[in-house]
């Protein structure tokens, strides 16, 4: 066997074992509400199920990739961003993270340095390792809203390989401005460095709408998926845009590590494309609850937070009540039934003072999480 000092070592994902004591708890008949996945509560579009129960009956269900899914996706990119994509750089994906371990398996070999920022998503960091590239993390707090700059870039000597860009992000919410994912481009296209943008939280903003970064670097590599915005997270399809040189690369590693993504969810996920008013409904409470937080928060002495641009999460300091995130959102639930993700997760070095709020829930169950958590953090000011 190998020695453990030849394997990548990889950090829990310990959102997951958060939500894992809030199922136990739910068990045990305590009513919990859930804010610690990144997770609409909501089901997929109606249209989409309908058609699913159509195609349980006259589809055997073989390995198969949905053409008119593909020329769907890639007209969206010129009806949402201006952007023209063929149908043949889309590959259709088991949801984001196959997408993500895809491009990063066409673009870096073991020991390239990718940067991101910090915080950002846990897995970012994880899949970085478990493929031994290694994860080039940049502090950005709230001078930077939490974001990669252009010049943070700049002054990294020396350049790394690659970069990967959440906008918006997970865990803050934050968008880049579309001037400064221009200079971003133009710092990658000079140093030579290949992008991934995880672009998994369009069209879930709260002003402007986010921009692709193909607008800015047609050959960087776009990850989506269908489980945040169309609210399918457990169907599992999502989809990586690639530039025409990477297409068979691609192909070829989708081919072999996964196939093809589930048949059932392709074909629901043609239509859920179509379903806009059902989905901006969603949209429409994701806000509601994103005023009702912010209005509360403060109240309950959570002040410095960041700016929710998009997506569902709100990331909040509690460092003038504890620097051990994880035992602070364990001991929320037992005593509220509020759950919550800890900052360790999107943060190793800052993430003990910081915890996320998911807001993927109904308005109702947000007023009930506030009312539950303002005398428990009223306790602890």
């Amino acid at each position: 066997m190998p020695s453990p000092q030849s394997i990548a070592q990889v950090e829990p994902f310990h959102a997951i074992s958060i939500g894992r004591l809030a199922y136990d708890l739910a068990g045990q008949g305590r009513d919990v509400i859930h804010m610690e996945y990144g997770q609409p509560s909501t089901g997929a579009p109606a249209a989409a199920i309908v058609a699913a129960h159509q195609m349980l009956d006259s589809d055997p269900g073989g390995y198969w990739e949905s053409t008119a899914l593909k020329q769907r996706i890639a007209r969206h990119y010129d009806e949402s961003y201006g952007v023209h994509v063929g149908e043949e750089q889309v590959i259709l994906t088991c949801g984001a993270s196959p997408a993500f371990v895809l491009a990063l398996s066409c673009l870096f070999a073991p020991g390239a340095r990718v940067a991101l920022a910090r915080p950002g998503y846990v897995a970012y960091r994880n899949t970085l390792k478990t493929m031994y590239i290694e994860p080039v993390e940049v502090p950005c707090g709230p001078a930077e809203r939490y974001q990669i700059t252009a010049a943070a870039l700049e002054a990294l000597d020396p350049a790394p390989d690659g970069l990967i860009l959440a906008s918006p992000a997970n865990p803050t919410g934050t968008i880049i401005a579309p001037q400064e994912l221009a200079a971003i481009a133009e710092v990658c296209r000079r140093k030579g460095i290949a992008a991934i943008s995880d672009e998994i939280y369009h069209g879930l903003t709260y002003g402007d709408a986010a921009q692709s970064m193909l607008r800015h670097m047609p050959d960087a590599l776009v990850v989506n998926s269908f489980s945040k915005y169309f609210s399918m997270a457990g169907w599992r399809l999502g989809w990586l845009v690639v530039p025409p040189a990477l297409i068979e690369p691609a192909r070829a590693r989708m081919g072999n590590l996964f196939l093809t993504p589930p048949v059932l969810a392709q074909h629901a996920g043609l239509i859920a494309f179509d379903c806009r008013e059902e989905l901006q409904g969603h949209l429409a409470n994701y806000a509601r609850n994103r005023e009702m937080l912010l209005a509360a928060l403060p109240r309950l002495g959570l002040e410095r937070i960041a700016p929710p641009d998009g997506a569902f999460y709100i990331w909040a300091e509690i460092g003038h009540m504890t620097n051990d995130s994880l035992s602070f959102c364990r001991q929320l639930l037992q005593d509220t039934g509020v759950a919550t993700a800890p900052g360790i997760d999107f943060d190793p070095v800052e993430g003990g003072r910081y915890i996320r709020f998911s807001f993927a829930v109904s308005p109702a169950e947000i007023a009930d999480a506030i009312e539950r958590m303002a005398p428990w953090f009223a306790a602890r000011r």
